[in-house]
């Protein structure tokens, strides 16, 4: 009964402003006017109308960055966080910097150049020096751009130092396992073909460096202030590693290892306080839509202090059950 109400509210609305227009049609022409000829006025009353228009637009912009500008982005958590948060407010300058300029010159030239009557247009065609202009400037800025953008992705996807710690992440439908090098700092091999309901995440058990490795689920921890290296592998279809505190993203490809690398600034404990939230948990997530259950699939991170971690790491004892190698070597690779 609602809806019928609404729709044929809809309905009466349309059929009284098409008489409404119908009636101003009569009244024009009983004037002996044509209400479809714009007069010198109309035009005024528009230009006018645009400049307000602009005016009151411009003012709005900038309250809902005054506004919201605190709600744009959450704190960045790493090294690396930071220069990329300098790189897009560099972008955002670049942005609003010709976004000021390109409409503040269209609703301009809407209110100073309004239509007259016999007004004649000049014939302009051409100009060399605006074709080179308005070609070179941004060639230039998108070249200043890609250069600092190649700089910051090159810093992150470099070789990582051999003193990093390394931490594997390994998807699947539909959740994450991290897995750890141990005191060799060197992950075991693994093969597919390895894969069981025992080891799921196919590692070589003859590996003398599987020995000391071990894996959790639900969270895993690195320390504050020192640089991590992540080994990311998938299982079954494409996921991504995405970190959002610490600006980190990158494709789980099946088949193939990717990696990143990047140094936590701001322990967990200290980030409950900073966002006044005592719940507050870093998270990886997958940013890709791997499934039906991909919503629910995200892994804590805890950054502790270096003693924190300490701690934490003289808990872990090596938990892989791997069964016996029966791959190919050839097949097994490394996880260095």
């Amino acid at each position: 009964m609602i809806k019928f109400l609404v729709y044929s509210a809809i309905l009466l609305g349309i059929i009284a402003a098409t008489q409404l227009m119908r009636v101003f049609e009569l009244a024009s022409e009983l004037k002996g006017t044509r209400h479809y000829e714009i007069k010198e006025a109309d035009n005024r009353r528009n230009g006018k109308l645009m400049f307000w228009f602009m005016v009151t637009f411009m003012l709005f912009c900038f309250w809902q960055v005054i506004k919201y500008k605190d709600k744009l982005l959450p704190v960045a958590a790493s090294i690396e966080g930071v220069e990329l948060d300098w790189l897009l407010n560099f972008n955002f300058i670049i942005i609003w910097v010709v976004f000021i300029i390109t409409n503040v010159l269209l609703f301009w030239f809407s209110y100073k150049y309004y239509g007259r009557d016999n007004a004649v247009a000049h014939y302009y065609p051409h100009n060399n020096k605006l074709e080179i202009l308005w070609t070179t400037v941004p060639a230039v800025v998108l070249a200043v751009i890609i250069i600092l953008g190649l700089k910051s992705w090159t810093t992150i996807t470099a070789p990582a130092d051999p003193n990093m710690r390394i931490i594997e992440l390994y998807a699947k439908q539909f959740d994450w396992t991290a897995r750890y090098a141990g005191t060799d700092n060197t992950l075991g091999g693994f093969s597919y073909k390895l894969i069981t309901a025992s080891n799921p995440l196919g590692v070589d058990a003859n590996d003398p460096k599987t020995a000391d490795d071990f894996t959790v689920k639900g969270e895993f921890h690195i320390p504050i202030n020192q640089p991590v290296e992540f080994k990311i592998r998938s299982r079954d279809v494409i996921h991504s590693a995405y970190m959002p505190h610490f600006r980190q993203q990158m494709n789980a490809v099946p088949g193939m290892i990717t990696f990143l690398h990047f140094t936590p600034t701001i322990t967990s404990k200290r980030m409950k306080e900073i966002t006044n939230n005592p719940n507050f948990e870093y998270l990886l997530l997958c940013n890709k839509i791997c499934g039906a259950s991909h919503y629910n699939m995200q892994m804590n991170i805890i950054v502790d202090t270096q003693e924190e971690f300490d701690a934490w790491l003289k808990k872990q004892k090596p938990n892989l059950s791997a069964a016996p190698a029966t791959a190919d070597a050839a097949e097994i690779k490394e996880g260095k």
